[in-house]
């Protein structure tokens, strides 16, 4: 999934927010008093910085010293240099106080962070009591808490997204899709239409979605959970329903409904073009259905879910805090994690940009944007804070607050939310899988090579490679996780 497509699918107002995470590079000092002696925490975020970065956190840090003695130094990284200078402050022991987890599992499990299991209770328990019960399950490591996840999308659904330009024109139906299957009809109408703008509108990175799964390792590893049948460990590719879904991509590509160069392609189609009629995407609660897509795209669209909502790992670790193991300041890092999770003065002002410039309330309490509002002039509401506390948009109805509360209340939890795979005893074996799976897994998830000539070769591969010995630990691990839970 692309960075953008992932913002879209995590927070209510990410389209407000999308762009407003360049590099500012991080500081080896970590805490230090200031010459007025106030203590100053060293916080590490992902992405660009507002341009308006002085005055927002001159007002936060102002709520954050009076509710917590301290202020912060909240310093970006950009993502291209994410992944390669968080691993380096982790491995070096280098001095900070809180940051955006880079790899949350793998560093926990290094030491890397401070435990948490009781000082969020104690020093953030309002934030820490907001959170659905998904997000302790879903990140407790060991019976231990390392995290302070950002309360958003706490479950996501696969939808097929249409452009309503198209549908309008042309006069078309979607009313009965809630598959790839049962999107044919509609993808031929279409693609008879317009011939030479993609119908499903996809790339060289695309896994096709087959309902009812989840996938210990994510979907790119061939190791899954059947959310029906849960007892067992399975290869996705043996199973009858997912060879479907790969027989109806192989379909789609050859009666040209997806790109020619499919295999290959990284084209991404922007949502606010007119390149593309269908997309796949991921939505959760508050994205209050179409509303933040159709935001971003600058123009309506309409989808339709193919998927049943579902908690899983992945909601529940994709915006994680944590507090460095090498900090001085444990407990007021807490705290101030604790503030910025249940401010709702500070969190809005910081999501929505300065309040009276940027934002106003209404008298029912929800945000109108005023001319102020810019792109590059407020914080990401994914990867900043409890989304239970920003005001809503005033264009979000009541009754979609009402549909957000209850579809949260009633998302099934994956059966393997929580379970992290400890790979240290098959760790050649993965290796092995990971460049068998990077052979076949385009062509066959594209549907650009026909999966029941290509299917049998990967699973025979896969055994090759040492599927068995993986499948088999991570058995062990999985039953001793659910005897756990």
């Amino acid at each position: 999934m692309k960075k953008w497509q992932k913002f879209l699918a995590l927070s209510s107002v990410s389209i407000l927010a999308v762009a407003s995470l360049t590099a500012c590079g991080g500081s080896k000092s970590g805490s230090s008093d200031k010459k007025d002696g106030t203590t100053e925490l060293l916080m590490y975020q992902v992405g660009d910085k507002p341009e308006n970065y002085d005055v927002l956190m001159k007002n936060a840090n102002k709520i954050i010293k009076e509710k917590t003695g301290v202020t912060v130094n909240l310093q970006y990284i950009s993502w291209g240099e994410w992944d390669k200078k968080m691993s380096t402050i982790v491995a070096s022991g280098e001095n900070y106080d809180i940051s955006l987890a880079q790899n949350y599992v793998s560093d926990a499990n290094k030491g890397a962070y401070a435990d948490l299991t009781e000082l969020l209770p104690k020093y953030a328990k309002a934030a820490y009591e907001d959170l659905d019960t998904a997000y302790i399950k879903g990140n407790t490591l060991d019976g231990k808490l390392y995290a302070m996840p950002v309360n958003g999308n706490v479950y996501s659904k696969q939808v097929l997204t249409f452009n309503k330009q198209y549908l309008d024109k042309y006069n078309l139906s979607i009313d009965d899709v809630n598959s790839y299957e049962s999107a044919e009809k509609v993808l031929k109408a279409f693609h008879e239409k317009e011939p030479n703008i993609p119908a499903f509108a996809i790339g060289s990175g695309f896994n096709a979605t087959t309902d009812g799964y989840d996938y210990p390792m994510g979907k790119d590893q061939p190791f899954a959970v059947d959310v029906r049948d849960p007892d067992k460990i399975i290869n996705p590719y043996e199973q009858s329903d997912v060879m479907a879904t790969l027989k109806t991509m192989n379909k789609f590509f050859k009666e040209g409904l997806t790109p020619k160069d499919v295999a290959t392609s990284t084209q991404s189609y922007p949502l606010e073009g007119n390149t593309w009629f269908v997309r796949e995407e991921t939505q959760g609660p508050m994205d209050y259905g179409d509303t933040i897509l159709t935001n971003a795209a600058g123009q309506p669209l309409v989808s339709k879910a193919i998927t049943a909502p579902l908690k899983s790992t992945g909601n529940a670790q994709m915006a994680n805090f944590v507090v460095a193991k090498v900090s001085k300041n444990k407990e007021k890092a807490a705290e101030v994690l604790g503030v910025i999770n249940s401010d709702p003065e500070l969190l809005n002002g910081l999501v929505y940009g300065v309040k009276g410039e940027a934002w106003e309330l209404t008298a029912d309490n929800k945000v109108k944007l005023l001319d102020g509002y810019k792109p590059n002039y407020h914080m990401a509401a994914w990867n900043t804070g409890n989304n239970k506390i920003l005001y809503v948009q005033d264009t979000i109805t009541d009754e979609q607050i009402k549909e957000r509360d209850e579809s949260i209340a009633t998302a099934e939890e994956s059966p393997i939310l929580g379970f992290n795979f400890k790979t240290d005893k098959v760790k050649s074996q993965i290796t092995n899988i990971a460049n068998v799976q990077n052979r076949y897994q385009a062509i066959i998830n594209t549907g650009s090579a026909d999966p029941e000539v290509e299917v049998p070769k990967l699973l025979a591969d896969l055994k090759k490679a040492g599927w068995d010995e993986v499948q088999k630990e991570m058995q062990a691990q999985y039953e001793a996780f659910r005897k756990g839970n």
